[in-house]
């Protein structure tokens, strides 16, 4: 197709060894006429366009029946073709990065074609000088948004390439040899730094003018993968960072000052799944939220809220922690100082797993039920903590009066009567993380444990762990209707007795 020429001679078919007759020095270090990049349009059957490392262009629009040289008239001699990209956006539209530094030449070469090739336009106003160009990508889903890479890191352009600004963020200053898009997200390679990688770009392709003018803005999330498995999210000096696991919220705010934040979490119906505020109700189960001005990512591990616990709870065959939330649709609201505005999202399936919806339903559904039993168990346990507390701060100062015995013999065996349930729920003696080795598990442990076998994997609740289950909040009730008994006869009796003595009165609150 005579896409190259010889740097010392026109005639691709007299080219020679590149040391000449005597060194014969074959090295390919001096060697030209490579065809150095390749790219078949994947918008446009039978396209393809090849660049040569001595700057010559070649166009197909046949699968190679027949080729065009459509080198672009301002790219200087023996430029080296390093990218081809092809636009979405319009048929016989692609882009080409150049380099000439071999040649002492630090200059960027970008350049677009609209007409497949017939005219070229330059397009690096905002590039330094002296970053020359490796790579330029086009985003698949937002029309003139471009990314380039260059020798001094990453460019990034919202207008086709009439202007560029620097797009960094924490990337180190390091040459980038190539970029691609996956799954919306933006992957760099370096020369010596490894390969980083912008989790989530589609906040890109939502910018506009009316969020720049915007008090505050969210952005919608892209479709998370509902997965198992840990991932590592603090810096390294050794290992990477894997991608988040959970789902992306991004919102913007232009100032922080004097505002109060809230995110919601909902189903697809708008029941509250969590809410997570800068001025979180404790009591309404909130969490924290950190914010900050400009753009924020909060990632929501997708978890429904946890079980409750309990001050110094301490456990060894499980945790406190709910259910992931199934796949589907779901919303995102953000409130600020009372304001609000909200988005849809989804969560995937994993397509590694089998399971149907169904079944992940059925194991949901069950994880939920043994998370409620847990906190119901937790709750009484606090319960007993708090009764305690309050009988000692009356009978503390009546111990040595006789006239008191009674009142006092009755909180005794008020607490006696508790310290055998709370025992029976929570194993008192666990004081450190290694403690449950040398002392059983109780029952709250075991619940735990439980929902912690039915979560190891994408599978509905098996008839044995149904069993168990029915076993352990078998016993569990025992212990409550104990425990309500007490609630509801002694208590009332010790609070009448209190009263005649004239004495403050146990409260009792959940």
């Amino acid at each position: 197709m005579g896409a190259c020429q010889s740097r010392f001679n026109n005639d691709p078919s007299k080219l020679g060894p590149s040391g000449g007759p005597i060194t014969k020095d074959n090295t390919a270090v001096e060697y030209y006429c490579t065809l150095f990049a390749a790219a078949e349009s994947p918008y446009e059957k039978d396209l393809i366009i090849v660049g040569s490392d001595d700057g010559l262009l070649h166009i197909t629009r046949d699968a190679g029946k027949n080729w065009t040289k459509i080198t672009p008239f301002e790219l200087p001699e023996w430029s080296m073709i390093n990218s081809i990209s092809f636009d979405p956006s319009g048929k016989g539209s692609a882009y080409i990065a150049a380099t000439r530094y071999k040649l002492g030449d630090d200059k960027p070469y970008l350049f677009k074609t609209k007409d497949y090739g017939k005219s070229w336009t330059k397009i690096v106003n905002g590039i330094d000088p002296t970053h020359f160009t490796r790579v330029i990508r086009v985003d698949p889903k937002r029309a003139g948004l471009l990314y380039a890479g260059t020798e001094s890191g990453v460019y990034i352009s919202f207008d086709d390439g009439a202007s560029w600004k620097p797009f960094q963020l924490n990337l180190p200053l390091v040459p980038i040899t190539d970029l691609t898009i996956k799954n919306d997200n933006l992957i760099a390679a370096t020369q010596g730094r490894a390969f980083w990688m912008i989790d989530d770009i589609t906040p890109l392709h939502q910018l506009n003018d009316t969020l720049a003018k915007s008090e505050f803005f969210l952005f919608k999330p892209m479709p998370s993968y509902r997965m198992r498995g840990g991932s590592i999210d603090k810096p390294s000096k050794t290992e990477g960072m894997n991608h988040p696991g959970g789902v992306m919220i991004h919102y913007f705010l232009k100032d922080t000052i004097k505002t109060q934040v809230s995110l919601e979490i909902q189903d697809n119906k708008g029941m509250l799944i969590k809410k997570f505020s800068t001025k979180p109700d404790k009591k309404a189960k909130e969490e924290a939220l950190k914010i900050k001005t400009g753009i924020n990512r909060f990632v929501w591990n997708m978890h429904y809220a946890d079980a409750e616990g309990f001050d110094g709870l301490i456990m060894w065959a499980g945790g406190l922690t709910g259910p992931k939330a199934n796949p589907g649709q779901y919303k995102a609201k953000l409130i600020v100082n009372g304001k609000s505005t909200e988005t849809n999202f989804e969560i995937v399936k994993d397509p590694r797993t089998s399971i149907s919806a169904i079944d992940m339903q059925e194991q949901f559904n069950f994880l939920l039920t043994v998370r409620d039993k847990l906190s119901e168990t937790n709750k009484a346990v606090k319960k007993i903590r708090s009764t305690r507390e309050q009988l000692n701060r009356v009978t503390d100062p009546l111990k040595d009066k006789t006239d008191m015995k009674e009142l006092t013999d009755l909180a005794k065996s008020i607490e006696d009567e508790m310290k055998k349930i709370e025992e029976a729920l929570y194993q008192t003696k666990n004081k450190s993380g290694q403690d449950p080795l040398n002392f059983p598990i109780r029952l709250n442990d075991k619940l735990s444990g439980l929902a912690s076998e039915a979560d190891d994997g994408d599978y509905k609740p098996t008839g044995q762990v149904k069993e168990v289950y029915k076993e352990i909040s078998g016993k569990i009730d025992e212990q409550l209707q104990l425990l309500n008994k007490i609630f509801n006869e002694q208590i009332p009796k010790f609070n009448e007795m209190v009263k005649q003595k004239q004495i403050s009165a146990v409260s009792l609150s959940d």
